[in-house]
């Protein structure tokens, strides 16, 4: 045992990380309505990482991530300006055709490549299980700084996301910031981990509290419970631990959040 909690503790930290960044912009991403934002910007995301290898750009490093980071703040000033538009044309369809350009663009480019296969599965379910500390450093540095501009402009950005305002500046912000997340979460958890921890917690939140410092403390606690199964699920039977963990938090959700609705209606 302990030498599967040494093995797991760096993932496990990750995910930790991951569940706490992630479920709190779940929240708005499900005021907003737009539930597929992240994996159209985790797309994009891997459409630059997919282009700086095109390129001969080292996989992983500084480079790749600031190509990465420049394609969602693209998307990012793109979203933000079609939201004005939302009277003649849904945003949530916009995304989808984002994310759909996207994937098709990088399954195009990767065709081209000897080893495209394998980057192909690395987006989707990432190598949460090989992250190492310096990967943990980075990506919690990463984090505070967009945590502690959330922190600072809350009211804002939850006026926004709440369809109480609307600004084209604060509204790119958003993006940009959560485009900031998703780059730097989608090399390490892949689109579909990503994409679970997002949803999936603040789903349950939303559905169980009615004030966001409860809603926090639900998401976080069942995404940090699904992560710590998940990962002792993968070490013990040898599977891919975030295909594991993208399993154990889809199936709780097909199996409780029904329930949930029903009984509150």
């Amino acid at each position: 045992m302990s030498e599967a909690i040494s093995f797991l503790l760096p993932s496990f930290v990750m995910c930790f990380i991951l569940v706490g960044i992630h479920c709190y912009l779940g929240l708005h991403v499900l005021k907003r309505g737009i539930v597929f934002i992240d994996l159209s910007l985790a797309q994009v995301a891997s459409l630059g990482s997919t282009v700086a290898i095109l390129f001969h750009v080292e996989h992983h490093g500084s480079g790749s991530y600031m190509i990465s980071l420049a394609f969602t703040f693209i998307a990012a000033l793109y979203f933000a300006f079609i939201r004005k538009s939302q009277k003649n044309l849904s945003q949530e369809v916009m995304i989808a055709i984002v994310y759909a350009f996207a994937s098709a663009s990088v399954i195009l480019i990767l065709n081209t490549m000897a080893h495209g296969s394998e980057h192909i599965k690395e987006v989707l379910i990432g190598r949460i299980l090989w992250v190492t500390w310096p990967d943990i450093i980075k990506t919690t540095s990463i984090y505070s700084i967009v945590a502690i501009l959330h922190f600072a402009f809350r009211k804002i950005f939850f006026d926004l996301s709440e369809g109480k305002t609307y600004h084209f500046v604060w509204d790119f912000l958003f993006y940009a910031l959560f485009g900031v997340v998703i780059s730097s979460s989608v090399g390490l958890a892949g689109i579909l981990l990503v994409f679970s921890f997002l949803i999936v917690p603040a789903q349950f939140a939303i559905m169980l509290a009615n004030t966001v410092k409860k809603q926090l403390v639900i998401g976080w606690s069942i995404g940090v419970l699904i992560s710590l199964t998940g990962m002792f699920v993968s070490y013990h039977f040898d599977m891919p631990a975030g295909a594991i963990i993208v399993t154990l938090f889809t199936a709780l959700a097909i199996l409780v959040l029904p329930f949930i609705s029903s009984d509150e209606a």
